[in-house]
């Protein structure tokens, strides 16, 4: 398999990047992958319970997206402003990304603004980082989670609507078991389940396993190193506890199969497994999964499908065979699968 950036480029027909979800989650098209024998099949991802075994784990990343898109004005100019929520510390800072027209400074102050277009508070600028990032403070008090409600918008992809959201993305654009708020991009494979899915899953002997991990938003940014080994692998939180690790351990250890829900719950799994063995595991992690990584703690995959010049079509290709995976999405293309975030799905087994 190839270290080379350009061998993870592929044409796809704009018109295939879904723009809006399906009506039932349930109802996105499943193309199943089958490593041994080589095969591709068409399903639905409601077929899933017929489609796994009893004894295998589902693992699912339980993060829950924050309203991270922030939108106002520059108080001393009165410019347009657009920023990114990336994260807080103890302190009442925020990180975030900041875009406008000219230079912004250090001690700006920015209004932000609600869904009406109503000023609700202001940022203070404090440091630009060396990475472009800025430190803000809000003039306010609140926990950060609680002012972004106030302020944010759901944090789309550009090349879904231009990120425009409609007052259907604040349920849409997040997974039905998310609970734990830090993510600013949803972990899109597990967009397709329901409730009543998991619970058939859970009747035919599937059961669910929660880990965490924050979707940072570089998790889809193109790789823009020619090379694999040199790009600079983006940090995110993650987290599975010692019991979710003892249960697929446990699965394993009768005959069933881990199946990891996205490439961040497939992250999360193997760098709790860095020593051999799936173990309980809390903090960042930069593993960049590229050719020749060896999976210690996944045994199957569903996912989306993902951006040329990625991380994420990186690992799946890695993890899926390179020649097989080629033929996988060439025949997605070919049978107008809905590619990206709102798009449908792939199970490799």
């Amino acid at each position: 398999m190839s270290n080379q950036l350009s061998d993870y480029d592929y044409e796809l027909p704009k018109q295939l990047i879904a723009q809006h979800p399906l009506q039932k989650r349930t109802d996105a098209r499943l193309l199943v992958v089958d490593r041994a024998s080589g095969s591709i099949a068409h399903h639905h991802v409601r077929d899933l319970p017929g489609l796994l075994r009893q004894g295998d784990a589902l693992v699912i990343n339980d993060t829950r997206v924050v309203p991270a898109r922030l939108v106002g004005f520059r108080v001393a100019t009165g410019g347009r402003w657009e920023g990114l929520f990336l994260s807080s510390d103890e302190n009442g800072n925020w990180r975030l990304l900041a875009k406008t027209r000219g230079k912004l400074q250090p001690g700006e102050r920015i209004a932000l603004t609600n869904e009406r277009l109503q000023e609700v508070f202001n940022l203070r600028l404090v440091l630009k980082e060396p990475g472009g990032s800025w430190i803000a403070r809000p003039e306010v008090a609140g926990a950060p989670f609680e002012l972004l409600e106030l302020v944010g918008r759901v944090p789309l992809p550009p090349y879904i609507r231009d990120g425009e959201m409609t007052d259907a993305d604040r349920e849409r654009y997040q997974t039905v078991f998310g609970e734990k708020p830090g993510a600013v991009a949803a972990p899109t494979a597990g967009l397709h389940f329901t409730p009543e899915l998991l619970a058939r899953l859970e009747s035919a002997g599937i059961p669910a396993v929660r880990v965490t991990l924050h979707v940072g938003q570089d998790t889809f940014r193109p790789v823009t190193s020619e090379t694999l080994d040199g790009h600079e692998m983006h940090s995110e939180w993650c987290e599975i506890t010692a019991e979710a690790a003892w249960r697929l351990r446990a699965a394993r250890a009768s005959g069933g199969r881990i199946v990891a829900v996205g490439t961040t719950s497939v992250r999360t799994l193997e760098s709790a497994a860095q020593g051999g063995e799936l173990q309980a595991f809390s903090g960042p992690t930069r593993l960049f999964i590229r050719p020749p990584y060896k999976f210690k703690a996944v045994d199957a995959m569903l996912t989306n499908f993902h951006l040329p010049r990625t991380t994420l079509l990186v690992l799946v290709r890695t993890f899926g065979g390179d020649e097989l995976l080629r033929r996988a999405y060439d025949e997605a293309i070919r049978e107008e699968y809905r590619f990206y975030s709102y798009g449908d799905a792939m199970l490799i087994l």
